[in-house]
């Protein structure tokens, strides 16, 4: 495990914030990966500012087993931390660092592991994916997915390593991030009545998006897989008006929905659109242009259960004894399981750790990764995947 630590001091130096670039840390792990005598290949983003990496090490026959985790960490500013967030810190049997949960500590047993695999006898391929921006929307992995075929090949399945506490999780939610434009008709505030308010259509609207939530919770598809079994809608934020004294013509709503796997997402985006139109429609007389424009901003498709039981042998086979579940935060593993590649979300540490201020991962859970990992080198080494 030493290795494993070692390696995530590395990573976790390289300030990767979603909002900042992250080609430092993909050029180390390049180089790092070619020292190796690795198959890379790098996808580089339309801006030039960020980069993934495809990775093969083994023979190019057979299809492998991928690893896959997400470059990019939450920001640090803002938080209260005892210590600099992007220098790792070991403190008892624990390591602290921005990342070390969500999930450089991942990164660091796959770097660890590659290395371990450049000296074994495979016969089929250890595969590795390093992606960017999951944490803004799961934007970098669909920008790479077009290029994994081509370069290193399909593998038989694919572990996103988002922290699971080393279970095994089967699916999560998919999400849809939407922003609702509320258009009005702005006057001075004397005359109110006679305008049509846009933060008043915006509250309106709200109030129809928690009747959509009530109707899933009594109707809706169910997955007593997760705390919450249905699908959630949710709005974060709302903005409008400019001084008191206007009647406000514009405001904005961002808000989401999650659902299960089970759950179409047609009839839950046809629901939003027809709110929208009978929010609207009661201003319409007075005022033609009143009305509500709903855009997706973002979206993730939910992972479910894979129907390859081949795989899911392998997997309690590299987990023994670990419990399956579902997650209830998105991961890029349904992108995976979307392209044809059964997929698993199962990594060191724990979700209730990532996002916070001097988040840590515990260094049993590093090992625990490590012992699957080596599971993982000697499946890929025996007679079995011949």
């Amino acid at each position: 495990m030493s290795r494993t630590i070692d390696l995530l001091h590395r990573l976790v130096g390289f300030p990767t914030v979603s909002s900042d670039s992250n080609l430092a840390l993909i050029d180390w792990v390049q180089g790092f990966l070619q020292g190796l005598g690795a198959e890379v290949c790098r996808i580089d983003d339309a801006t030039g500012r960020k980069a993934g990496l495809f990775a093969r090490i083994g023979p190019p026959q057979g299809a492998g087993v991928l690893l896959s985790g997400h470059t990019d960490v939450v920001p640090a500013a803002g938080q209260d931390w005892k210590g600099d967030p992007f220098r790792l810190r070991i403190d008892g049997t624990r390591a602290y660092g921005r990342g070390t949960t969500d999930m450089k500590g991942f990164l660091a047993a796959m770097l660890s592991a590659a290395e371990r695999a450049s000296t074994a006898r495979l016969a089929e391929p250890l595969k590795l994916a390093f992606s960017w921006d999951e944490e803004v929307g799961c934007l970098g992995i669909p920008q790479m997915l077009p290029s994994l075929a081509p370069s290193i090949g399909m593998p038989r399945f694919c572990i996103v390593g988002e922290p699971t506490s080393m279970q095994i999780a089967l699916g999560h939610k998919g999400k849809v991030a939407l922003r609702a434009t509320c258009h009005g008709q702005g006057g001075h505030s004397a005359m109110a009545p006679d305008y049509v308010n846009a933060v008043h259509l915006a509250a309106d609207f709200i109030n129809a998006l928690r009747a959509i939530q009530d109707r899933f919770a009594r109707e809706g598809a169910r997955d007593d897989g997760y705390g919450i079994p249905y699908a959630t809608v949710h709005a974060g934020r709302i903005s409008g008006g400019t001084a008191l004294n206007i009647v406000p013509d514009r405001a904005v709503i961002d808000f989401e929905i999650r659902y299960p796997a089970s759950q179409p997402l047609g009839p839950v985006e046809a629901a939003v659109a027809a709110a929208a139109a009978a929010t609207a429609l009661p201003f319409r007389d007075r005022f033609p242009e009143a009305r509500i424009e709903v855009e997706t901003v973002n979206a993730y498709p939910g992972l479910g259960p894979t129907a390859d039981q081949d795989a899911l042998r392998w997997m309690h086979g590299l987990v023994p004894g670990a419990r399956t579940c579902k997650v209830p935060y998105g991961t890029e593993a349904g992108y995976f399981a979307a392209s044809g590649i059964p997929s698993f979300v199962c990594g060191p540490g724990s979700m209730d750790q990532g996002h916070k201020p001097d988040e840590f991962i515990e260094l049993s859970q590093l090992a625990a990764c490590d012992a699957m990992l080596d599971r993982l080198i000697m499946a890929l080494s025996s007679d079995r995947t011949a």
